[in-house]
């Protein structure tokens, strides 16, 4: 396995060089969403409004973070169940979404969706939320505080650890055989 040492803003360049199983230490802007920040972004997307972020490019973490201590930019930060989110991933990857971090298993639908667009599906190590919050040098809500753990939040990742899950050939950690 090789580990990669990548920034956001060059993963449009780096995820054809990324394979099931690699391990990535992503820096960067990233934003999290999760299931009822997903309803409201696609009622969003339904009535023409701006979103909170530009999907473009972007990459989302499906986090909820856990209120911040004084000494940290963030609760503990682990990720959620990304399979919640399969039914809204197909349409953010067609809109031009790079990356998606989560952990579990993705859909055929949502891996043949990575692969038609060049994007990549990043795991997470559940359980690590202590240790993940420790890499997030930054952290503002910047749409649904209403909803607490589940707004979208801008993160700031320095050296983030993470696992190819789906890489951009529609690829999956979880279909294959590692040698």
């Amino acid at each position: 396995m090789i580990t990669h040492k990548i920034n956001v803003p060059e993963l449009s360049k780096s995820i054809k060089n990324l394979k099931i199983g690699d391990r990535v230490l992503l820096s960067g802007t990233v934003y999290t969403a999760r299931d009822a920040a997903h309803k409201r972004i696609f009622a969003m997307l339904e009535s023409g409004e701006k979103l909170p972020f530009e999907i473009k490019n972007a990459a989302i973490y499906y986090a909820g973070p856990t209120p911040t201590p004084d000494n940290l930019a963030i609760g503990s930060c682990g990720p959620t169940t990304s399979s919640r989110m399969d039914p809204y991933t197909t349409k953010l990857l067609d809109l031009g979404l790079k990356c998606i971090i989560g952990k579990g298993n993705r859909s055929d639908e949502v891996c043949q969706s990575l692969k038609r667009n060049g994007a990549v599906y990043l795991c997470a190590i559940g359980g690590c939320g202590a240790l993940y919050a420790t890499c997030i040098k930054s952290s503002r809500v910047i749409a649904f505080d209403d909803l607490g753990c589940e707004s979208v939040k801008e993160l700031v990742l320095e050296d983030f650890p993470l696992i190819v899950g789906v890489d951009s050939n529609g690829d999956s950690l979880f279909n294959k055989k590692l040698k």
